[in-house]
């Protein structure tokens, strides 16, 4: 594992066995990303590079735009997703594809809760991931799926995974308990596109087994790594 610090960023590198593996980038809470990675490499013997990105300002650069708070205690977003999507390319992944082998044959993009958020919104701002995983992913956002039925994604992902907790929608607060009706909404219509998509749920609330349910997720999305997508920066 190698340790980086880019624009702010900490990102925790795994680097793969051999040349032009996959790579998949993973954003973090906190230093969830070696757990992450070992309960991926339990599940799949599929060669890949691993990213786990930490050190992000949640409620901002993974909010797509700007809402208040949705409940009395919360902080509300503010909608960085745009302004942090450019230094992912343009700083953060340069620095990563320079230490691991080859060009990668795909790049996966992957997140938990508003990190899910934010995998899906990116492929409607660039073509760059072919791969997207969203554990419990934030599709209660508000507006999102009008967003999505009103845009065309930059380039359709070659797989999706979406998994979501059976317990995610009980919730007290109003808006959270549309995430399981908006997810299965997005399922649909993502698989009514042709596009090769996976809805799994998962027995718990939103916080019970974070890091295995995002394991699940990436190994499903690298199961069948044959890609030849190019990529650029």
């Amino acid at each position: 594992m190698e340790h980086l610090e880019v624009v702010g960023k900490s990102v925790q590198l795994f680097p793969s066995r051999g040349d032009h593996a996959p790579l998949v980038l993973l954003h973090t809470v906190g230093a969830e990303g070696g757990e992450v990675y070992q309960a991926v490499r339990r599940r799949t013997d599929r060669d890949f590079s691993f990213a786990a990105i930490g050190g992000i300002d949640w409620d901002d650069e993974m909010s797509p735009w700007a809402i208040p708070p949705i409940s009395k205690n919360d902080t509300p977003c503010t909608g960085g997703a745009d302004i942090y999507l450019g230094k992912l390319i343009h700083d953060v992944l340069p620095e990563i594809l320079q230490r691991i082998s080859g060009a990668p044959r795909y790049i996966a993009l992957t997140g938990y809760s508003l990190a899910g958020l934010f995998a899906v919104y990116a492929m409607y701002q660039t073509d760059l991931f072919s791969r997207i995983a969203s554990a419990s992913g934030s599709f209660w956002f508000p507006d999102f799926l009008r967003y999505v039925q009103e845009n065309k994604p930059k380039r359709l992902p070659d797989r999706m995974y979406l998994s979501l907790g059976d317990r995610e929608a009980n919730s007290r607060n109003r808006i959270l308990q549309s995430v399981e009706e908006n997810t299965r909404w997005l399922h649909n219509w993502y698989r009514g596109m042709g596009m090769e998509t996976i809805l799994e749920m998962n027995q718990g609330n939103h916080f019970q087994n974070a890091a295995g349910r995002m394991a699940k997720g990436i190994a499903w999305v690298i199961h069948d790594d044959n890609g030849t997508n190019e990529i650029s920066t």
